[in-house]
């Protein structure tokens, strides 16, 4: 797999086209502080870790079915996209979230600019 976070959102977009409720997605530290922006933003219900046949996995259930999310990825392998603080935009005037990668952790784009750190805008949900 070349991109694990493309990965990630395209797994989350397909279940959601499909319909279904909950989709489980291969475990990774970034991939759950990056679930766990998604909760804390109401974008997903809730996020469960389990183990099958020694892998982790995190199952995620998707938040109202007629809530359709919009999941953007913006930096990518071949071209890392870098923001400083006060250049993290808003994403649908203030209803969408961006995710960035700062020496902080993983946070949105709000925490971004109210903490005055920058780093790597990973992607925009909405």
């Amino acid at each position: 797999m070349v991109d694990p976070i493309a990965d990630f959102l395209t797994r989350i977009r397909n279940a959601q086209m499909a319909g279904q409720s909950q989709v489980k997605v291969p475990y990774s530290k970034l991939k759950e502080q990056m679930a766990r922006v998604m909760l804390k933003n109401k974008f997903l219900a809730s996020i469960d870790v389990e183990a099958i046949e020694g892998k982790a996995y995190k199952n995620l259930v998707l938040g109202l079915p007629e809530k359709t999310l919009t999941l953007k990825r913006v930096s990518k392998p071949g071209q890392r996209i870098y923001v400083g603080s006060q250049e993290v935009r808003r994403v649908l005037n203030g209803l969408g979230i961006a995710i960035v990668s700062t020496s902080k952790g993983v946070i949105t784009g709000y925490e971004a600019r109210a903490l005055g750190v920058g780093g790597e805008l990973l992607c925009e949900v909405s």
